[in-house]
């Protein structure tokens, strides 16, 4: 999608000019309007301002837009900036189905700051992404595409359109995130994904090393090189490091995400059900790669360094089987007990070569396990962690992208699952707390950094489209990642 161009205005909402114009309207408390011209429309209970209810009306007596869209917005004291997100978003896709290439949302009072907007621009670009770009009869004319949008808000400020800037670089990084996460698993192999990851690197003036097999092998990363080892396609470890012009300090933040461009559960296979969307084992991987650009692109204060470590999962007569014992960056041998349990074992090697590169703070995400949708559904991602001022910027940096994120436990109890007789570790715990387990597996190659884990097995991708988005990858935790990084203090 090309690039929609940004507005912001403090004139009058009546006095718009736009294809479609967005209210909000918020359940009992009606917007006040210029006479009674919605007032038809609420006593019918057609306008309730009910969460997720949109009106549309053409050619509304006292506006210039040739459409209004009264949208709902639920109770005033539970709307959020991840309501106003998932509002925008829809109101977009109901647009941009119906024609409409310039449109104007209005935001009152009280929901006009700096994240709001940024959200609105976020949502509108996200939310008019769609998953067809191998699709041979899509819209190529541009025909249904949103090219213009205004932000009307009570009074403009450098600050806003500061944040009307950030909101495109976030939206348009999570789109990247979206085409690099929906193509399919014979395009998108590892070296691909590379691919990927340097083109993007060059287009926005960052460095970008790729460490092949052979490299790998030298440096001794026996886990990740275990779980490659079954596929015809060679893994690869992608290394993007963004240098601040002024650092603010001694931190390097790695982002490091899982790139298992397709899972078939190796030796210990997957059922064939279902097992086409294990492509998407890999969103972890292209949420770091599209953070790295919205972070160069912003210019925080401090130094990152996106980390991804990238392979085909494959049950070749290579592969490696349950019983192997591999030996890690770290030193530590791993006992196979379930090749599927595969993320771990490519992560544990990325953690350590990120401390080796100095990083003094780690995040990592992964579609890692799929305890942790049954612990916490589709729209809640599973947090961990060592260290609890991480933690809180971590959290306050989720409130602000609109990511819904919940602490959960990793404790001693946890690490003593993955005691076997054999090696170090084993890569498995049992069903019991599998989620945490596996944190705690990971915990092991931390040490004392300072690390954040978070699975997104759950979150990183839609199985049904919703009002607000189209089916498939949602580029979360992109946005968390952002505003960690902008708002490193």
């Amino acid at each position: 999608m090309s690039k929609i161009k940004l507005q912001l205005a403090d004139s009058a909402q009546t006095s718009l000019e736009s294809d479609a114009l967005v209210l909000l309207e918020f359940e009992g408390t009606p917007r006040p309007e210029p006479g009674t011209v919605l007032t038809p429309y609420r006593e019918s209970g057609e306008i309730t301002g009910k969460s997720g209810e949109f009106t549309l009306l053409h050619n509304l007596s006292g506006y210039q837009a040739r459409r209004v869209v009264i949208a709902g917005a639920g109770k005033r004291e539970s709307f959020e900036v991840a309501s106003l997100w998932k509002l925008a978003a829809a109101a977009a896709r109901l647009l941009k189905g119906k024609g409409a290439k310039n449109i104007a949302i209005a935001l009152e009072a009280g929901f006009d700051s700096g994240d709001h907007v940024s959200a609105t621009v976020q949502a509108v670009i996200e939310g008019a992404w769609e998953p067809d770009t191998l699709k041979t009869n899509t819209d190529k004319d541009g025909s249904h595409t949103i090219d213009a949008l205004t932000i009307s808000v009570p009074a403009t400020s450098p600050a806003l359109e500061a944040a009307l800037r950030a909101g495109q670089v976030i939206g348009e990084a999570a789109n990247l995130t979206r085409d690099i996460s929906v193509e399919p698993p014979n395009k998108l192999t590892p070296m691909a994904l590379a691919t990927h990851a340097q083109a993007m690197a060059k287009a926005n003036g960052l460095s970008c090393e790729v460490l092949d097999q052979d490299r790998m092998r030298q440096l001794g990363m026996g886990a990740l090189l275990g779980v490659a080892q079954g596929s015809a396609e060679p893994p690869a470890l992608i290394v993007m490091e963004y240098k601040p012009a002024k650092p603010s300090g001694d931190t390097r933040l790695a982002l490091i995400g899982k790139g298992v461009t397709f899972d078939t559960g190796g030796i210990s296979i997957k059922p064939s059900e279902g097992m086409e969307k294990m492509k998407y084992d890999m969103c972890g991987a292209a949420a770091v790669i599209g953070a790295m650009q919205a972070i160069a692109q912003l210019k925080p204060s401090v130094t990152v360094l996106g980390i991804v470590p990238t392979v085909e999962n494959m049950p070749g007569s290579k592969a490696q089987r349950p019983g192997d014992i591999v030996t890690s960056l770290s030193g530590k041998t791993i006992e196979i007990l379930n090749t599927d349990a595969e993320g771990r074992l490519i992560l544990c090697d990325a953690i350590t070569y990120a401390k080796q590169l100095g990083c003094t703070h780690m995040v990592d995400a992964a579609t890692l396990t799929g305890a942790i949708v049954v612990a916490l559904g589709h729209n809640i991602s599973g947090v961990f962690t060592n260290n609890d001022d991480l933690l809180g910027r971590w959290m306050s940096a989720s409130k602000t992208a609109g990511e819904k994120m919940w602490h959960l436990p990793v404790e001693d109890e946890h690490r003593e699952l993955l005691k076997t007789v054999y090696a170090d570790i084993g890569n498995v715990g049992g069903r019991a707390g599998g989620a945490s387990s596996a944190a705690a597996f990971l915990k092991d190659f931390v040490g004392d950094t300072p690390w954040i884990h978070v699975d997104i097995a759950g979150t990183a991708w839609l199985d049904d489209a919703k009002p607000y988005m189209a089916k498939g990858p949602t580029a979360i935790p992109l946005g968390t990642f952002v505003k960690l990084a902008t708002q490193w203090k």
